[in-house]
């Protein structure tokens, strides 16, 4: 199973200046409770926004073009061949895509499931979510968290193939 899961605005904005727009930490638990055991495939410089690295009990994959690019206690693969035969060495853990943007791209054709979390608010941004096609994608849950800041109302969906 190859999962994508990211948090978007009301018009796609998925970050700004290499960081998340927002600060949500109800989100921030929702992205640990879906990558917690599992592959989670990050570009570096995703990889490099996360304060503290690797994440804890997660296989922390960097996917990046640098050939010399160190990460102590991560995986760095170079492409997506590589990521599916490491994937494919480790049949016990799922593959989670978390971004940024150029990492979704490479792997829309082999997404099965979508984990979006969408806040009703719009806010400034640099950098929006890839275009899917929804159309291939049923959706199966929808949770909505009413917050205190309406712009921080978010929608978590669970969209699959």
């Amino acid at each position: 199973m190859t999962e994508f899961l990211w948090a978007q605005d009301r018009n796609g904005i998925i970050g700004k200046d290499g960081h998340l727009p927002w600060h949500l930490p109800d989100d921030l638990h929702y992205f640990r409770a879906q990558t917690v055991g599992k592959i989670m495939v990050v570009g570096r410089r995703t990889y490099e926004s996360f304060p503290k690295r690797p994440l804890p009990e997660r296989t922390n994959v960097v996917l990046t073009h640098q050939a010399d690019y160190q990460a102590p206690g991560a995986v760095v693969l170079h492409d997506v061949p590589e990521v599916f035969a490491y994937a494919k060495r480790h049949p016990d853990q799922d593959l989670v895509i978390a971004g940024g943007a150029q990492i979704f791209t490479a792997f829309k054709d082999d997404v099965d499931t979508l984990l979006v979390t969408r806040l009703a608010g719009s806010f400034d941004g640099d950098t929006k979510m890839i275009p899917l096609d929804w159309d291939a994608f049923t959706k199966v849950s929808s949770r909505t968290v009413e917050d205190v800041n309406p712009d921080l109302t978010h929608t978590y969906e669970v969209w699959k193939k």
